[in-house]
């Protein structure tokens, strides 16, 4: 399965991403626990791993972590800030690891760029029998009129892009030897400047790291505008983004 074109952004947007992205709520410690049943003794496959953010959660349950990563600046960053763990380069449909040999597979802000049989049934390959399959994802609440606006200045470049909103990654599901066991929304907010978590956020999306630096310097000053009009955005204030945070649950049949 080839890497999205526009994924490519990620290769000269991996420092953007660390400090635009909202980290996850403690919720998802909790869901990795109960649900993915992720402890010491344990050890978690995380695919699309990206720079490493989900790693920190991951680490409080104690389990032992492998991460899988394609894009070779995403995982360079990954490895300078985590050199304890084991860092594979391949993609979600190759996975280099023998057949059911981790507890729990874990896609963070992931899945929709490999929401593919192949992909689902290589994941499945390597849990061990009544292991889980987790997808987590942080939505933006776009009932914040500030959050619906800034969408629209993105929304409206993303093009063919896979995205969480789109509920496109859902097709891959019903998937053959994966039951479904429910899922999970708690409240979670990316607190810092509006430069950080509303110019950064915005630059770090893959579309727009993508962008000609022509079209990139047009949605900053759009993203710029925005923040300036916006009171609870302006002179400098510590804003709180709004996001749901959702998460899904496979179990291996």
């Amino acid at each position: 399965m080839p890497i999205h074109d526009k994924s490519k952004g990620y290769h000269s947007g991996a420092m953007a991403y660390v400090a635009g992205r909202p980290g996850y709520p403690p919720e998802a410690v909790t869901w990795l626990r109960e649900v993915l049943d992720l402890g010491p003794g344990r050890k978690a496959l995380e695919v699309g791993a990206g720079t490493g953010k989900f790693i920190p959660i991951l680490r409080q349950t104690g389990c032992r972590i492998i991460a899988l990563e394609p894009i070779p600046e995403m995982r360079e960053q990954l490895v300078r800030t985590h050199p304890d763990v084991l860092t594979l380069a391949g993609l979600a449909d190759a996975i280099p690891l023998p057949d059911a040999s981790v507890h729990a597979v874990v896609c963070a802000q992931a899945f929709h760029w490999f929401a593919t049989p192949a992909a689902v049934a290589e994941m499945r390959r390597v849990l061990v029998p009544g292991g889980v399959l987790g997808l987590i994802w942080n939505g933006r609440d776009e009932d914040v009129p500030w959050v619906a606006a800034l969408s629209e200045i993105t929304n409206r470049r993303e093009g063919d892009t896979p995205r969480y909103r789109t509920g496109t990654w859902r097709h891959a599901f019903p998937a053959p030897g994966l039951a479904p066991i429910g899922e999970r929304h708690a409240r979670n907010s990316h607190v810092g400047t509006a430069e950080d978590v509303v110019l950064k956020r915005t630059l770090s999306v893959s579309f727009i790291a993508a962008l000609p630096s022509g079209e990139r310097s047009k949605v900053e000053r759009e993203v710029r505008r925005l923040i300036a009009r916006t009171p609870e955005l302006a002179d400098g204030k510590e804003v709180a983004f709004p996001y749901e945070t959702s998460m899904y649950a496979y179990r291996r049949i």
